[in-house]
């Protein structure tokens, strides 16, 4: 039987409201701001690792917390706008991101750090359920819609080109604390113009918001996340096993607690669909297999190559390149072909170029790494964009935030596992490395620690230790650039096979 994705009814196919491209510039600009967020902190890692000294752990945390705390608000957050409106629980979120963003700029320990990110991921929580679900209730037309959505994806990926050239910039001529203040700027014009743009919408029907179930949510993905992180990071304990347990308990009961509720937080039938189910798996292990490499990549590039920030961020730029290009033509391609050929021709894309990556070292010319920038940009591109298509065509109109935030939390959760487990490959392999006599114990929680450390040594021991430090860097980044490979290319053969006869919508 031939599973293809329907319109949620025959009239919205044919309405087409006035002013929604406006209010899609609108929403963009949210879109643009997380993915801003996201990239410049790669790129300040160094500078925050010198400034605040955090130990390996607490690095790791720094990256990966924001991650942790919004995957587990994300289905909480795109229910919560279904009910008392997608446009205000955006407004509110972004005023709270902008705000917030002052607290990472001025934290001055390790701590407040992990604190602000923290909170930074309470308010992103908001942001994109509502801009996807906004965009799902904006454009009823099949095909405006999926260029809507290639928008929306194209915006996140030039943000991610946007963020580590500004911030690389900004480096070079501020504190770290100025590539989060760049923040204010883009929330100020988002509220104020989406208060007269962006059209309000909600589920006329919602049912009451169930506050075990948000705290069952919370308690499930952070715990769940929490355990794969230690494992990866220090091995397993009765510890780990006692939080894992928590978190399966925890989402167990939500799941349960979901199908006897007349309005549940999140409607468990969504799965269902083999389309749906399809696209979020694919969403979080691509994130997973890619999210451990792009962490490093701006610490490879600059403190193993030796660049400056703007010069890091410039060459990072052909992955955004070839995502936005690739977004934008997603959508016509999945039609002209098949959703499935180009998921599954998008992801092994990608996980061929990760594989390419397996064979850098420290003095790997940049037509390599641009090269594979560009295809694991063009294979992102398209495989997010029409999962993202599938996933909102696949759902009525009213249940957009909801669906939209099970993205979004596939997204987010395969970014904190693919950190936690990608992420201490490469600090588990780094750790291991021989330094010269007189090495001190901070050299081996980070690479910035150790060029840290090289700058208070005899020339000659200072060098065999940044050499030592750097193949280290390189041999851990290596083995997660070929782990990453192996989780892409099996993701691209399972979306093959789960993707069979899924169609987008063709009306308009």
């Amino acid at each position: 039987m031939t599973s293809t994705l329907q319109p949620a009814s025959t009239t919205e196919a044919v309405t087409k409201r006035p002013g929604r491209w406006l209010a899609l510039s609108v929403l963009v600009l949210a879109v643009l701001l997380v993915a801003v967020d996201a990239t410049v902190l790669g790129l300040a890692t160094p500078y925050i690792s010198a400034d605040l000294e955090p130990s390996g752990t607490q690095l790791l945390w720094i990256g990966d917390v924001y991650s942790f705390v919004i995957a587990g608000l994300l289905v909480s957050m795109g229910s919560l706008g279904d009910r008392i409106g997608r446009k205000k629980i955006l407004l509110v979120g972004a005023t709270a991101f902008g705000a917030i963003s002052v607290l990472n700029a001025y934290a001055t320990t390790p701590e407040l750090m992990i604190l602000a990110r923290a909170l930074l991921g309470v308010a992103g929580a908001t942001l994109m359920p509502a801009t996807l679900a906004l965009i799902r209730n904006l454009f009823h037309d099949p095909r405006e819609r999926s260029l809507a959505v290639g928008i929306w994806g194209a915006t996140a990926s030039a943000g991610t080109a946007i963020g580590p050239i500004a911030g690389g910039f900004l480096l070079e001529h501020f504190w770290w604390g100025s590539v989060f203040l760049i923040n204010l700027p883009v929330m100020a014009v988002l509220v104020v113009v989406g208060i007269k743009l962006l059209p309000e919408s909600k589920n006329p029907n919602p049912g009451p918001w169930d506050m075990l179930s948000v705290a069952l949510s919370l308690v499930g993905m952070i715990a769940l996340v929490y355990a794969v992180k230690e494992a990866a990071t220090h091995g397993f304990s009765g510890e780990v096993a006692a939080v894992a347990l928590l978190g399966t308990g925890a989402l167990i009961w939500f799941v349960r607690r979901q199908l006897t509720l007349p309005t549940p937080l999140l409607d468990m039938r969504l799965f269902r669909n083999r389309g749906f189910s399809a696209a979020v798996l694919s969403d979080l292990l691509t994130i997973l297999g890619l999210s451990g490499l792009v962490f490093f990549l701006s610490q490879y590039l600059q403190l193993v190559q030796g660049r400056r920030p703007l010069e890091a961020g410039l060459a990072e730029l052909p992955a955004a390149i070839g995502a936005v290009a690739a977004g934008l033509l997603a959508g016509r391609a999945a039609r002209r072909f098949s959703v499935r050929s180009v998921v599954a021709g998008g992801l092994a894309a990608v996980g061929l170029a990760l594989a390419s990556l397996t064979v850098i070292d420290q003095s790997t010319g940049y037509p390599l790494l641009g090269a594979a920038l560009l295809v694991v940009g063009i294979g992102a591109g398209f495989s997010f964009t029409v999962t993202a298509d599938v996933i909102l065509s696949g759902v009525p109109k009213e249940q957009a935030g909801s669906a939209s935030a099970v993205s979004e939390t596939a997204y987010e959760l395969g970014a904190a596992l693919g950190i936690a487990v990608l992420g201490s490959i490469v600090t588990g392999v780094y750790r291991d490395f021989t330094g010269p006599v007189g090495t001190p114990q901070g050299a081996h929680e980070s690479l910035s620690g150790a060029v840290e450390a090289a700058a208070g040594m005899p020339a000659q021991q200072s060098a065999a230790l940044l050499d030592s430090a750097r193949q280290a860097f390189v041999d851990g980044l290596s083995l997660a650039a070929g782990v990453g490979a192996v989780v892409l290319l099996a993701t691209a053969v399972g979306a093959w096979f789960l993707l069979k006869e899924q169609r987008l919508e063709n009306a308009g």
